[in-house]
């Protein structure tokens, strides 16, 4: 799914070429106004051509059907290639058949009910084979290992290791289960281990990989509202050209230089936005097709073209922004205790703990003093973390365990206990929370009841019990993070960092990060209300989620990108799927967006300016005979009328070829203002424009005159 197609391949150019020769039929021409008009000239100088058949004559005619030939090749390919990852897809998605779900009685009670894990086992479930295709919405199916899950849908009872490589491209298995935001699977991956019950989201012809397959393909694309505005525009062009030509008949002739039918085919032709409206239709679909190298569905092409024009992002912190696990940065002593003791206690005590900030305290202990030696710990009781208890540790013996867990919570049982909280331990707490860390209180308890006991069983040495020190837990900000907000700011998007973390600990992450505002202790409500605020500022807001208390939001965004290891209710949402369900990947999408739009702006560009060039080569070559004195306009010095507006209608053809590489890849997109961008975008397509004429006729002209001596 990620790999790219070399362009202009010699298979792709094969499929290519009937493809655009059937797209030549007027049927479908019609559509694009300004080609279909060319095609019209082309019929008619080949019906001249063949009337008065002259050299100028049919070269005319040929090169007209070579710009309408090369128009429709443009957008042929900009369709292969996409009709090749739809047959990728299509060979990955095979006709499976499905155990269809008989009795519903055990998926109804379901994990929560009580029941075992027997009785709960797949042997216990009534199930009859189906073909995939035969499934319905609100289907229910077991997939055990081994087996390929038959359609979209969401597990309700279950949890399974599935290979998502089919969709996604990625190898490495995901977990999939019942009860929570991961619980959506695609039809297509298959179930690794264990077995999961699913029950389908999709009507038949309706599923993931079927509008996957759609939309890569071009079949369902829709232009969007740029798109459309555009052709709007070059069609009014066109028909102002139109009626300029057909006046221009009668008052040359009125003049005394009456001319060529042929000649003002060709001024037409050369005069309309051919190069643009050649390209314009390549350009959106290669676009969609960029996303789709990206890993990333879009449900619409105005989804890619609103990502463009984003100027607030919403992101979450966990995950985003940081690496989603809180680290351990330093161990600090309180009440002069020691150092080096209180780092021992700390890695003895973590020795069991499997979380990931219990691994990052290990970690951080061993950089400090080693590996510890298993015989410290071989035989030890080690306290696990509860929600009740908030807190975890080790039993050194009877008498005697080491805890650390919330601050509040640990500093509260010493001093029921009647023992000894140092002074400056709030202290160091309250500095580590305004860093934006957490921070983990480390106890030595004696002769304690066990944690969540009710404390009035403590012994009379329970006073001995202490505070030893503060452990500093951190979210550690995703290495690149700083310089891609940076980078975000010249591009002139806001970013929001959203987190449900408290003010003090969100506005130090925020700071940390370089995220330009932060939304912290956030709710669903709160996001959908943030959006709105800011799309009444005149805003285009993109956000990402994977809940269903996402959905709200995700709907609400003008890019809502879904993960596509999210619940269904976020992916139907959003208007963007990202199947790697990376975050991060929205920033990613707005370059594209933004890529698109000044492609499609530049190459416009460029259009109009070629267009205003090529008047120096045909209308002094029009009139030059009539009016000498045109003569000061044919600065290009062409070697005679005919050759000068050959080689415009051959320059006209061959640089559709010349810029299809750039219409399929995009313009180079480089952070920076709408001025600096508006600037660059003047300097080298629009004075390009208007230079690469000058010198592309000049050279056909030489070649042809001297030549074909036309």
């Amino acid at each position: 799914m990620s790999s790219t197609t070399s362009t202009f391949s010699a298979e792709q150019l094969k499929a290519t070429v009937p493809l655009a020769l059937r797209k030549m039929s007027p049927k479908e021409l019609v559509k694009t106004p300004v080609m279909f008009l060319v095609e019209v000239g082309a019929v008619f100088t080949f019906i001249i051509a063949c009337t008065q058949p002259t050299l100028f004559s049919f070269s005319i005619s040929l090169w007209l059907w070579a710009t309408v030939f090369f128009a429709t090749f443009a957008e042929a390919f900009a369709e292969g290639r996409g009709k090749a990852q739809a047959d990728a897809l299509r060979r990955s998605r095979t006709t499976t058949t499905a155990r269809r779900i008989t009795s519903t009685a055990l998926v109804t009670a379901g994990s929560g009910s009580g029941r075992t894990n027997d009785e709960l086992s797949p042997a216990n479930y009534e199930t009859e084979e189906v073909p995939s295709t035969e499934l319905a919405k609100e289907d229910v199916v077991l997939v055990e290992a081994g087996q390929t899950i038959p359609a979209d849908g969401d597990v309700i009872v279950g949890a399974a290791s599935v290979d998502e490589s089919a969709v996604t491209g990625e190898s490495a298995p995901v977990i999939r289960e019942s009860g929570g935001d991961r619980c959506a699977v695609t039809g297509g991956t298959r179930v690794l281990s264990d077995w999961v019950v699913v029950k389908v989201t999709n009507e038949p012809g309706q599923s993931f990989m079927d509008r996957m397959i759609g939309l890569v393909e071009g079949a369902n694309r829709q232009r969007t509202p740029n798109e459309l505005a555009l052709s709007t525009l070059l069609n009014v062009l066109t028909l102002i050209f139109l009626l300029v030509v057909m006046a221009l008949a009668p008052t040359a002739a009125f003049n005394g230089a009456a001319q060529d039918p042929l000649v003002l085919v060709a001024l037409l032709v050369c005069l309309i936005p051919t190069t643009i409206g050649a390209l314009l239709s390549a350009i959106g679909i290669a676009g969609m097709d960029r996303l789709v190298q990206h890993n990333v569905l879009a449900m619409s092409g105005r989804a890619v073209e609103a990502a463009g024009d984003v100027s607030t992002l919403l992101l979450d912190k966990t995950g985003t922004i940081t690496v989603g696990d809180r680290q351990a940065v330093n161990v600090i002593p309180v009440g002069g205790y020691d150092q080096d003791e209180l780092l021992y206690k700390v890695q003895l005590s973590s020795m069991a703990d499997e979380t990931p900030e219990g691994r990052s305290i290990v970690k951080l202990a061993e950089a400090a003093r080693g590996e510890m030696p298993e015989e410290h710990f071989r035989n030890l009781e080690f306290i696990a973390f509860t929600a009740q208890t908030r807190m975890s540790g080790v039993k050194l013996s009877d008498s005697e365990m080491i805890v650390k867990g919330a601050a509040k919570q640990i500093m509260t049982t010493v001093r029921e206990l009647g023992g000894t909280v140092p002074a400056e331990t709030e202290d160091v707490v309250n500095s580590i929370s305004q860093d934006g860390g957490t921070a983990l209180v480390v106890a030595e308890l004696i002769n304690a009841p066990e944690p969540g006991s009710d404390p009035r069983e403590a012994t009379a040495n329970s006073s001995l019990s202490r505070v030893l020190g503060v452990i500093h837990l951190k979210d550690i900000v995703k290495d690149g993070m700083v310089e891609r907000f940076k980078t975000l700011r010249e591009m002139g998007i806001r970013t929001v960092m959203i987190t449900g973390d408290n003010e003090l600990t969100a506005q130090a992450i925020a700071k940390e990060a370089g995220v330009d505002d932060v939304l912290a202790e956030a709710t669903p409500d709160q996001k959908l209300a943030l959006i709105k605020k800011e799309q009444a500022g005149g805003h285009m807001v993109a956000m990402t989620g994977d809940g269903t208390n996402d959905a709200p939001a995700l709907a609400q965004a003008d890019v809502g990108v879904a993960m596509n290891t999210g619940t269904t209710a976020a992916k139907e949402a959003g208007n963007m799927v990202d199947l790697d369900s990376d975050p991060t990947k929205l920033i990613d999408i707005v370059g594209i967006g933004k890529q698109l739009l000044i492609t499609r702006g530049s190459l416009t560009t460029f259009s109009i300016a070629n267009d205003v060039a090529k008047y120096f080569a045909i209308l002094p070559a029009m009139f030059i005979t009539a009016f000498p004195g045109l003569q000061a306009l044919n600065i290009m010095h062409l070697h005679s009328p005919t050759s000068a507006i050959l080689s415009a209608v051959i320059f006209n053809a061959l640089i559709i070829v010349a810029l299809i590489p750039l219409a399929l890849k995009g313009v180079s997109y480089r952070p920076a203002s709408a001025s600096a961008l508006l600037r660059r975008n003047l300097l080298i397509f629009g004075l390009g424009g208007f230079v690469a004429p000058f010198i592309g006729i000049k050279i056909i002209d030489l070649i042809i005159g001297n030549g074909l001596g036309i």
